[in-house]
């Protein structure tokens, strides 16, 4: 299994270094355009969904399940 992915990442490498040195056109305003909205989606999703934890574990939606059977006696 340890010579498999061995293996992969080798492969992974070596693709990654041929695109790397492959001569292309410059990216087009479009394709700029497009990676600067999804950078700033991701972080936006990144920052809301961190912000989500830190208030559910502010506020007691993380703790375990309590029964409080004193009102029934």
């Amino acid at each position: 299994m340890i010579a498999a992915l061995l293996a992969l990442l080798a492969g992974v490498g070596g693709y990654a270094y041929s695109g790397l040195t492959a001569g292309s056109a410059p990216m087009p305003l479009a394709g700029i355009i497009a990676l600067a909205a999804g950078m700033t989606v991701s972080l936006l999703v990144g920052v809301g969904l961190m912000a989500l934890v830190f208030y559910s574990s502010r506020h007691g939606y993380d703790d375990l399940p309590t029964r409080d059977d004193a009102d029934e006696r």
